[in-house]
């Protein structure tokens, strides 16, 4: 299988949308690997003299379409024989910081406490690439374990152009903070080539990324691609090596839990030939329901079940 690189750029990257007519700027075969570099933030959020700034984000700066706010993404990669039905399997390989800073934003009327910070602040925080911790402002220095906030498919042609700040069926921006080195992402597939995107890389978020953002940081990530036809969801969903991971997205957090569970209901149904009522009692007694995210206008929700209680 191929080995590609793709790199962050004017002509590589698109700012702040999904959108199912943007062209594949790269097409590779299922199997085949990706180390894609992505970028992060806008002109204002840019740190002092002395840190490492990629040179093409100030080229995206002065050069890029954007729609503002939303996130700079990488993308998108077409992967032959996917087709609309599928499944999108994305193997993240390797999750690598590309730069010594990140930053955090708190903005007035948004966030989980949308009325209790009423001033704009922003904060660019050290990040130490051997000691792989960040540097807090009051000197707490806090472990890093990056991951890409959005990684998603094209959306459905119908949708039109789409922000990249709302996470839909498609994926996108989901803040899910398993989704690390040796996660399995599973995406649905709404258009030939399925047209995954990647981008908002984050050096450490809590469940909820409550004030807005995580550290948010440019990233190298590895991927590797596989299609899947004929699988018996249409949802996204995710596998580390310990658990499997429904995921649901809404405005409101209760139907978020309701869909996650449902969706792990199934889940069990399918690998462990239990009874819905089996499953329902398992999730019960031994899955995680846990807040991905509360900052995003769709929320999310995330159920986590241990692989060894339902596979040998």
């Amino acid at each position: 299988m191929a080995h590609h690189v793709l790199k962050s750029s004017v002509e590589t990257c698109h700012w702040g949308f999904f959108e199912a007519g943007l062209k594949p700027v790269l097409t590779v075969k299922p199997g085949d690997t990706v180390t894609v570099e992505t970028v992060s933030g806008g002109q204002d959020v840019l740190p002092p003299a002395g840190f490492h700034v990629p040179p093409e984000l100030l080229d995206i700066h002065k050069r890029s379409e954007r729609m503002v706010p939303g996130h700079i993404l990488t993308g998108p990669i077409a992967v032959e024989g996917a087709e609309p039905g599928d499944m999108l399997e994305v193997v993240i390989h390797d999750v690598k910081l590309r730069q010594d800073w990140g930053f955090n934003l708190i903005r007035p009327l948004a966030g989980t406490l949308p009325e209790d910070f009423p001033i704009y602040r922003k904060v660019n925080i050290p990040l130490d690439l051997k000691r792989h911790v960040g540097v807090m402002p009051w000197g707490l220095e806090l472990p890093l374990a990056p991951f890409f906030g959005v990684m998603g498919t094209a959306p459905p042609a119908s949708w039109g152009r789409i922000t990249s700040l709302i996470p839909r069926a498609m994926g996108g921006n989901l803040d899910n903070k398993e989704l690390g080195a040796g996660a399995r992402l599973f995406l649905p597939v709404y258009n030939s080539g399925g047209l995954f995107s990647c981008g908002d890389g984050h050096g450490v978020q809590g469940d909820g990324e409550v004030c807005v953002t995580a550290i948010e940081t440019a990233l190298t990530g590895t991927f590797e691609f596989h299609v899947h036809k004929g699988l018996p969801f249409s949802y996204p969903r995710a596998e580390t090596a310990t658990h499997y991971i429904t995921m649901a997205m809404d405005t409101d957090l209760d139907q978020c839990a309701i869909m996650a569970l449902r969706d792990m209901i199934r889940l069990i149904v399918e690998k462990a030939r239990l009874s819905r009522e089996d499953a329902y009692m398992l999730c019960s007694l031994a899955a995680d329901l846990r807040i991905t995210q509360t900052v995003n206008g769709n929320k999310g929700v995330h159920c986590m079940l241990q692989k060894t209680l339902i596979t040998p």
